[in-house]
């Protein structure tokens, strides 16, 4: 937990010296600054959000809230950057990173609307009132009749005690939200980065967002990265891109999972939803404690070309796995479908421990779960260990095809997978269609009491399905990193090459954050 704390905690040096002379640095500190003051040094420091809402920032400009302070309020800032001078909001000085509490006063405590090239980094956000209430959020990121909205980034930013409302019909709750729309003009975000952040207890989810999802006026979000970030005691979901083409999600870790949210309420760790060309990898997901769902990922409805792969998922109540699409609205605009899924070369371990009930009063809980008409989904080279159960009454079922809205899933491949449960565990097609399913390892022979993933890793190295196979070895390195460095915001370790038809990301994310202090 120590690098976590000090990527979080401790602020950054001060950027440098700036290409445009234009260009002005503000400081902020609420303990020693006057809103009289110019604000444009540290001894003539402004005091107040109000000062900073005042002003229209110009490329290249800094705001810097001085370690330690503690802001009451809402930051609403305006004006935008340029490609090569986005707008900075940082902090100075040696200290806790200066903390923003929005007291549940306003749907948000930060809002960026209608800017664009803006970085925000190292601030402590919170936005709890005295009853929960929908749509309340810690961040907002919202574009609306804007065009094009470039370069957001968000990073090192903890995010905590929001709390929203617990239904999503209602309006939810989160700690980051990004929405993207316009009746007039096509809106969305080229270059939206969410970067090491720490978002814990937060009702109902952590980040999501809102965006096209109408084929007829496709125009999705580009290049959205979300990448390092820890989720914690999050009841809901963790990561839902919306409306996105070639989002990239990985080195999140999401964990300790609450189990707050009414039986009527569906939510899961990371899933896309509307977005084609997802990829999903090298996560971390376990302790998903939804009522209904509850799995580590998924892969949801409107769904194109979704990749999972290299992901560890563990103890999750739910499964490990969903693909799913709403029969009802397929054929809509809004759904053409969930097509072209890929899961490969994940690790689930003890997946599937829901111990209860669920909504369709089943101790409901495969380690995959497709429903509805979804199309083409491939499944290959994972490893499911699923011990014994830990209450008799939970159902043992490895793969259970679903018919949401009344259609099963057709063309669903599901080969090369190794297994391994003390009994038989229940493979349920229902009425699919083209089911491919061979070359799978299912056996009982195994020590089920290991939990240790790199060990659950070589026991199986040398065996046929994976012996020799170089995404094998990059699961493998994967895992090993995450058991020597226990906590997210670890971007990156040697970036392992893409596999297959995988292209890797063009995103260049030189982190900023430091552990040095200033």
């Amino acid at each position: 937990m120590k690098f976590l704390h000090l990527i979080v905690t401790v602020c950054i040096v001060c950027f440098g010296g700036l290409n445009d002379t234009r260009a002005d640095v503000y400081y902020v500190n609420a303990e020693s600054g006057m809103d009289s003051n110019e604000g444009t040094s540290r001894e003539k420091a402004w005091a107040s959000l109000k000062k900073i809402n005042e002003q229209v920032f110009k490329p290249g400009d800094k705001i810097l809230l001085a370690a330690s302070s503690r802001f009451i309020g809402q930051l609403e800032p305006k004006g935008s950057g340029t490609a090569s001078a986005p707008i900075r909001l940082d902090c100075y000085g040696k200290g806790p990173n200066p903390a923003i509490d929005g007291q549940g006063k306003a749907p948000h405590t930060l809002l960026l609307y209608n800017v664009e090239y803006w970085e925000v980094r190292n601030l402590e956000i919170t936005n709890k009132g005295k009853e929960k209430k929908a749509r309340r959020r810690g961040v907002i990121v919202k574009a609306y009749n804007f065009g094009d909205c470039h370069h957001i980034v968000l990073e090192g930013l903890e995010i905590h005690d929001v709390n929203g409302s617990p239904i999503k019909k209602k309006g939810g709750g989160s700690g980051i939200l990004w929405s993207n729309g316009g009746d007039k003009i096509k809106t969305r975000f080229i270059d939206l980065q969410i970067l090491n952040c720490h978002i814990h207890h937060c009702q109902r989810n952590a980040i999501n967002s809102r965006g096209n999802i109408n084929r007829d006026k496709w125009h999705p979000s580009l290049k959205v990265v979300i990448r390092g970030n820890l989720i914690e005691n999050v009841p809901g979901d963790g990561i839902v891109p919306l409306g996105t083409e070639g989002a990239l999600i990985e080195y999140n870790v999401i964990r300790k999972g609450v189990d707050s949210l009414p039986s009527s309420e569906a939510a899961a760790g990371i899933w896309p939803w509307s977005s084609d060309r997802t990829l999903i990898q090298f996560n971390e997901v376990s302790d998903h404690r939804a009522k209904w769902d509850g799995q580590g990922l998924d892969a949801d409805f409107n769904c194109i070309g979704t990749t999972i792969q290299y992901n560890y998922s563990y103890d999750n109540w739910g499964g490990f796995l969903l693909v799913c699409n709403k029969g009802e609205s397929y054929g809509s605009p809004t759904n053409i479908g969930t097509k072209d899924t890929v899961i490969r070369y994940n690790l689930s371990l003890n997946d599937g421990i829901r111990p209860y009930e669920a909504r369709n009063n089943r101790f409901f809980s495969p380690i995959f779960h497709v429903s509805g008409p979804v199309e083409n989904t491939r499944i290959d080279h994972n490893i499911i260990i699923m011990p014994q159960k830990p209450n008799a009454k939970i159902e043992n079922t490895l793969f259970e095809a679903g018919n949401w809205g009344g259609s099963f899933p057709k063309k669903t491949q599901f080969t090369e997978n190794i297994v391994r449960n003390p009994h038989v565990p229940k493979i349920d097609w229902g009425k699919s269609k083209k089911v491919i399913e061979g070359k799978n390892d299912i056996g009982q022979d195994f020590p089920f009491d290991e939990r240790n993933p790199l060990k659950i890793l070589f026991h199986f190295e040398n065996h046929p399905i994976f012996k020799g196979k170089k995404d094998f070895q990059i699961l493998r390195k994967f895992i090993d990193y995450r058991l020597r460095n226990p906590d997210a915001g670890f971007a990156k370790p040697d970036k392992p090459q893409p596999a297959n038809n995988i292209e890797p990301t063009n995103i260049n994310n030189e982190s900023r954050l430091r552990k040095d202090g200033s």
